[in-house]
């Protein structure tokens, strides 16, 4: 089974991109982030059209969260993340797609730093960290997957220097990071090439993917109960080069 994650960087805009990398990738279940469009604006039809079901949460103009499933039934659990009812960001979708708990993140950026942006950050993560706690406990096979806006360590960044007080970077986020690591959660990119550096976002400025000066945000995080299946992991890096794609390119696991 081949499951990825997309920060599409607006669904509709760059709804032939997604469409063609569909068909070439041809994932069973895949998660968007930034669809940066409102809930009836989603584009179901071409999606059905594509071979997948899809469940979401839109929003006007930013953020927006997607599951799509091509083989399986889509089992919607909840489309915010437990722990605030204040928090009216689309960022967070959860459903069971063959027996599987699929949390669908769109993390936020947190810049700039310090302030309440960053602080919001850290009480999402916080909230995160609660509810991987929660399926861990309940020992299901869980996968926590999408763009989390966390650069984890000096190796998953062009020139780690410059990034010293961003908040993709600040120590505070690498080390919740490392805690879902240390609780069992396997940082499955990572534990497929554990030496190679790899990158998941290019800015479009400076010709960031000419230089391959990328960042890795995008991550897939799978639960004790489910790492002997990873067979494979990858980026398709080549997507981040076609015309008028995403900034970030769609990042896959293999499950047996």
């Amino acid at each position: 089974m081949k499951i990825a994650t997309y920060n599409v960087n607006g669904v509709n805009g760059r709804l032939p991109v997604l469409l063609k990398w569909l068909k070439e990738s041809a994932p069973d279940i895949v998660c968007l982030q930034e669809l940066k469009c409102p809930q009836n604006k989603f584009p179901i039809t071409e999606i059905n059209n594509a071979g997948y079901k899809a469940i979401w949460k839109g929003q006007k103009s930013w953020n927006g969260v997607a599951i799509l499933s091509k083989n399986h039934e889509i089992q919607e659990v909840q489309d915010s993340l437990p722990g605030d009812e204040q928090d009216m960001q689309s960022r967070y979708i959860e459903a069971i797609v063959d027996q599987k708990v699929i949390c669908c993140l769109y993390l936020p950026n947190g810049n700039p730093y310090p302030g309440p942006k960053f602080e919001y950050k850290l009480s999402w993560i916080k909230r995160l960290k609660k509810r991987a706690g929660q399926l861990t406990k309940m020992e299901l096979p869980a996968i926590l997957i999408g763009d989390f806006n966390i650069i984890p360590t000096p190796f998953d960044v062009y020139k780690p220097e410059k990034w010293e007080n961003d908040a993709l970077f600040r120590k505070e986020v690498r080390k919740a990071f490392q805690e879902l690591e240390k609780k069992g959660w396997t940082d499955a990119l990572r534990k497929i090439y554990p030496d190679e550096q790899i990158f998941t976002f290019w800015d479009y400025l400076y010709h960031a993917y000419d230089r391959n000066a990328g960042i890795r945000l995008d991550h897939i995080l799978i639960s004790p109960y489910l790492s002997s299946d990873l067979i494979h992991a990858g980026v398709d890096k080549y997507v981040r080069g076609w015309e008028k794609t995403s900034d970030h390119a769609p990042t896959w696991i293999e499950l047996k």
